[in-house]
């Protein structure tokens, strides 16, 4: 499993919006049941209301911080709650899954009300254990680069995103 190229995220504006330019030095798979998450892939709701599989590579002795944001909500157009954040795991153990790390936001999974929304998993390497870190008081106007720069995580290691929108409702019979 290779580390990524990183022009999908310059031409989704992932590189911009959410985070720094970096160069992916870690492998990080990202699977919703069987569909397996490529840059700007398209993602129904309703397959991603648990979260997804993520498998890291990288080595047992570093830990990594896997954070799930949304900065479109509401509205692509109009995103003024800018980030949203879906998932936040710390001390993740390199080669090994979120599982593993400790939870410090639980996962919701996508519900945009309108547009097409970017949903982006961010991940990065820590300089040692956190350990507890307090919950945010909100999950709306998340910023990714102020977290990371708090928590001296530095730039990301991996990032992947998917779309998402609202799904029709189903007919009634």
């Amino acid at each position: 499993m290779m580390a990524a190229s990183v022009d999908p995220l310059v031409v989704g504006r992932v590189i911009g919006d959410v985070v720094d330019m970096f160069i992916p030095s870690v492998g990080m798979s990202v699977y919703f049941g069987p569909k397996h998450v490529t840059n700007g892939c398209d993602i129904k709701p309703s397959m991603a209301i648990n979260p997804p599989k993520v498998t890291l590579t990288g080595n047992m002795d570093n830990l990594y911080t896997l954070v799930m944001t949304d900065p479109d909500a509401p509205s692509p157009s109009e995103p003024s709650m800018r980030e949203l954040i879906h998932w936040i795991v710390v001390d993740i153990p390199g080669g090994t899954n979120p599982k593993r790390g400790k939870e410090i936001l639980p996962y919701i999974g996508p519900k945009p009300p309108v547009g097409i929304h970017r949903y982006i998993l961010v991940l990065f390497e820590q300089k040692g254990p956190i350990g507890m870190v307090e919950q945010p008081t909100s999950r709306v106007s998340f910023n990714t680069r102020y977290f990371a720069s708090q928590m001296n995580l530095g730039l990301p290691v991996a990032t992947v995103y998917f779309n998402s929108q609202k799904e029709p409702q189903a007919k009634r019979r």
